[in-house]
């Protein structure tokens, strides 16, 4: 076998291959240490704010502070919308992942209403993923603490604590204080981005009108956080400004009375007080429990209210009116002085029958003739010929502008959002809305309160107070005071210097005289004055829902009950120094004196003779209760006319006192 010569190794060519291979290894791992140098330079110098602010993000994060909602007083300091604490359920969609499988797992921890799903699926539709989403407004305690053990399983949901808007006395108030619901975007529209942080906002009553100050501003914690989102401590905190506080010029135990004086009647009722135009009590019966539309009414609440024919949600007040009737009376009658076109002792005699020269309809009264009657006997007697005869001479132009300057036609500056204007007849408002000339009948019958009229319970009580207290047509309002922070003084509120209804007190006084003649005379309301201790001045008034058909009488007793009269009555009390005027309306009650006059005689006493309200358990419980809610008020992170008769008058009294 013949062997290969062995290859003889080169130690020098080893040595440079060597030698080559190290270099090479050494510049990479320059190159590469180079490389990590300026890697590292630039996380550490040229890009070290940007990271630094990342990282400070993740270990701290912004929370905002909602305020605690302001509280509402009535004018004695008794709490009528207070805030309770609460928790709800917020869901961010962008760290939360799949949302069926969020919704599944957490009804599995959390009740979810089918409502409430169906809600945050279109608030999710419509929204930023970044921006928290409630899910659950009203989350229980022990669901919260549930959720607490199991959070770490949901990312994106946090339960948010926050105040409650609740309203201890239900439906007292619910037509003048109102209520709060869910944030919506129209919110968002109307009071900018930063409102959808809000829970709730103002819907009616004094909650909508003062939402700017009700509300108050949101505050920013900078919250410290580990690793697993669980706050750690507060870093920095911009305070929230709570919501600002206010007092009412009502009275809790005077609307109590206003309440049970109608029993279970329907209507509205407006109590003021004469030298200041503070509303004192304001009820529209029925009403409804604002409390269901805090965190959204459920459809089977809300399609019974709606369903009622009484309509509950319904402001008699604020929206509703209708024809005066004999109430209008005392302001005709103080037209027709002023004017010139009468004088308190001039009189006319009343045959039953008013005619327009050059026609044969007659208007008449209801009782007949009543012989010569002057501007006092007018008004305590609801003498209807005195005012057709009067209001045709007037002409319905001049006519019209005295009843503009009484406050008809015109809101009364009630501190609530929609308030009816109402309608004082006339030509031009008749043009806008029908082909049809004027009919100087339509002129005869706007006298007595007829015909295209419309005024509310509180332009009557805004001109009632007007004539009890001389003659001052104060502005109606309803905050008397406002205070931006508990421990800060209240602020009360102005309002502008009235107008004059009237310069000449002798004409303002016969108008007075005939009024006090109505209950303390031979009127229509004497049935008022039994037992009383003090001296009251008033005018009832019944509006006609269906006319009459030639000669024929129509008694709304006799009528089903949607078709029977209004009943009406204003007054003030005591007659000598006033300190309350009254305007009450009575659906479908018949005639003023039988069916409003007993009202306003229950509302005098409460407020005049200070009689107790009677015991009302389940509301008293609830004023208890308020007590210690109130101080979670801070911030927490989060036909024609005719007056009415009498019950003590005979039934020929009441026919005659009833007009037509």
């Amino acid at each position: 076998m013949i062997r290969s010569p062995r290859r003889l190794r080169n130690p020098k060519a080893e040595a440079a291959r060597f030698r080559a291979r190290a270099l090479i290894g050494f510049v990479v791992v320059v190159l590469a240490l180079g490389g990590l140098a300026a890697w590292y330079f630039r996380l550490q110098v040229l890009e070290y704010s940007d990271y630094a602010r990342q990282s400070e993000a993740n270990r701290v994060k912004p929370r905002p502070v909602v305020p605690g909602r302001g509280l509402i007083y009535d004018r004695k300091g008794r709490i009528l919308a207070d805030n309770v604490p609460a928790y709800r359920l917020e869901v961010t969609p962008e760290e939360a992942g799949d949302t069926d499988a969020l919704i599944e797992g957490l009804s599995r921890i959390v009740a979810l209403d089918p409502t409430d799903v169906a809600r945050f699926r279109e608030e999710r539709r419509v929204n930023r993923g970044f921006r928290p989403i409630t899910l659950k407004l009203r989350v229980e305690e022990h669901e919260a603490a549930r959720f607490a053990v199991d959070r770490w399983r949901f990312p994106g949901v946090e339960v948010v604590p926050y105040l409650n808007r609740r309203y201890p006395y239900g439906d007292l108030f619910a037509h003048v204080v109102g209520y709060v619901g869910r944030t919506d975007e129209g919110d968002v529209d109307r009071y900018g981005r930063d409102h959808v942080l809000f829970p709730h906002t103002g819907r009616t009553g004094l909650e909508r009108s003062y939402e700017d100050l009700l509300r108050g501003a949101i505050g920013y914690e900078q919250v410290e956080t580990n690793v697993e989102g669980r706050a750690l401590g507060i870093l920095d905190r911009q305070p929230a400004t709570a919501g600002a506080d206010l007092r009412l010029s009502i009275d809790l135990d005077l609307q109590q009375a206003m309440v049970r004086a109608f029993g279970e009647l329907h209507g509205s009722a407006v109590a003021v007080e004469p030298a200041t135009g503070q509303v004192l009590g304001m009820v529209s019966l029925p009403a409804f429990d604002p409390n269901l539309f805090v965190n959204g009414i459920s459809h089977a609440d809300y399609r019974r209210l709606m369903d009622d024919p009484a309509k509950p949600l319904f402001n008699r007040n604020v929206l509703g009116g209708g024809p005066p009737g004999s109430t209008i009376k005392p302001f005709v009658a103080l037209a027709g002085v002023d004017s010139g076109m009468r004088r308190p002792e001039d009189t006319v005699f009343s045959t039953g029958e008013f005619f327009i020269p050059g026609q044969s309809r007659g208007y008449r009264d209801a009782g007949g003739g009543a012989g010569r009657v002057d501007l006092r006997d007018s008004i305590s007697r609801s003498i209807n010929f005195y005012y057709y005869k009067l209001a045709y001479e007037m002409g319905i132009a001049r006519f019209a502008e005295y009843m503009e300057r009484y406050g008809f036609g015109q809101p009364t500056g009630i501190d609530l959002v929609g308030e009816n204007a109402g309608v004082v007849p006339s030509p031009q408002w008749k043009a806008g809305r029908s082909p049809e000339p004027w009919y100087p009948g339509e002129t005869v019958i706007a006298g007595i309160g007829q015909g295209y009229w419309i005024a509310t319970a509180l332009q009557l009580a805004r001109g009632t107070a007007a004539i009890a207290n001389g003659g001052e047509l104060h502005p109606l309002r309803l905050v008397a005071g406002v205070r931006k922070g508990y421990d800060q003084p209240w602020s009360a509120v102005r309002s502008p210097s009235p107008p004059r209804i009237t310069d000449n007190p002798a004409h303002l006084a016969a108008v007075q005289e005939g009024m006090v003649a109505t209950i303390h005379g031979r009127g229509t309301a004497t049935a008022m004055a039994r037992d009383a201790d003090y001296t009251m001045a008033g005018k009832t008034g019944t509006a006609q829902r269906v006319g009459r058909r030639g000669n024929a009488r129509v008694d709304p007793r006799s009528l089903p009950y949607h078709l029977r009269h209004q009943a009406l009555f204003i007054g003030y009390a005591p007659a000598e120094a006033p300190t309350i005027a009254v305007a009450v309306v009575v659906e479908h009650g018949g005639y003023g004196g039988v069916a409003a006059a007993p009202i306003a005689r229950k509302i005098f006493d409460a407020w005049i003779l200070g009689e107790a309200p009677e015991p009302e358990q389940e509301r008293g419980d609830a004023v208890a209760a308020s007590g210690g809610a109130a101080r979670a008020h801070g911030a927490v992170p989060a036909g024609e006319s005719q007056g009415a008769a009498g019950r003590a008058g005979s039934v020929a009294a009441a026919v005659r006192e009833a007009g037509l």
